[in-house]
């Protein structure tokens, strides 16, 4: 299936590692010019010297998204760079999953309000594509309790209510919005790695609760951000994507 993305451009936060990278990457695929961010420089270098040279363009930019005033320079240089935005995906997430006051004020900061201000950013570019997307990202964890019902799980459902909240705003401009909540996601580096070795009896339980008898893979979550970021996707708006090989059990309504 043609997506119909070539040669149009998508920002994606927190682009170098598991579903983040996974992003970039199916976009590429689909011939899409992409900016991403991340906080370590070493890693955007990484990842931006595997596209170099190559056709579509990528182009990654080390900052820490929860400083003021990052992402509104990030993308506004995007945005110069390619000539426009078509696609804005806000992936980046501190993990902060301990109920602690300062957990709790970083995911505030990273997870929800840099998300906000990714999309209020981008919106002026946003209205003056053909084709406009925002995709966030959140987790089962927003959709039910479970064991990150503090600040990551709170955050997570926040982003759900944002978005759709936008996808209502923002219907008679065109502009779509969406969410994508991944269910367990395994890569080497992520954090149900750390899980495995540092605490293997919740990893063993989270595992035993997937009727596939695995977890999910980045490239299985990426796919969904890429098919709703899509113009073939244009009549989708105000969706909570759910891919978790069916680990929940809520019925959405």
């Amino acid at each position: 299936m043609d997506l119909k993305l070539t040669g149009r451009t998508a920002l994606v936060t927190g682009g170098t590692r598991g579903i983040g990278r996974a992003i970039v990457e199916g976009f590429v695929a689909e011939g899409a010019n992409v900016a991403f961010c991340a906080r370590t420089a070493d890693a955007v270098e990484a990842l931006e010297q595997e596209f170099a040279g190559g056709e579509p363009t990528v182009v990654g930019t080390a900052i820490d998204i929860g400083a003021e005033g990052t992402v509104e320079s990030w993308v506004a240089d995007s945005a110069e760079r390619f000539g426009g935005i078509d696609m804005v995906v806000a992936n980046v997430s501190a993990l902060a999953i301990e109920p602690t006051m300062e957990n709790w004020r970083t995911s505030v900061e990273v997870d929800l309000l840099s998300t906000v201000r990714l999309v209020e950013a981008a919106m002026p570019h946003l209205e003056a594509s053909d084709a406009p997307s925002i995709v966030t990202i959140s987790s089962v964890s927003g959709r039910e309790a479970d064991f990150t019902v503090g600040p990551y799980g709170t955050i997570k459902t926040a982003i759900i209510g944002y978005t759709q909240g936008l996808a209502f705003q923002l219907a008679a401009k065109g502009i779509r919005a969406n969410t994508v909540s991944p269910g367990n996601t395994y890569f080497a580096g992520g954090v149900w790695e750390s899980i495995e070795q540092g605490n293997p009896e919740l990893f063993d339980h989270a595992m035993g609760l997937n009727p596939t008898g695995r977890m999910g893979t980045p490239q299985e979550m990426a796919a969904g951000v890429v098919f709703l970021s899509s113009p073939v996707s244009s009549f989708t708006t105000g969706t909570n994507l759910v891919i978790d090989g069916a680990l929940t059990r809520g019925i959405q309504v």
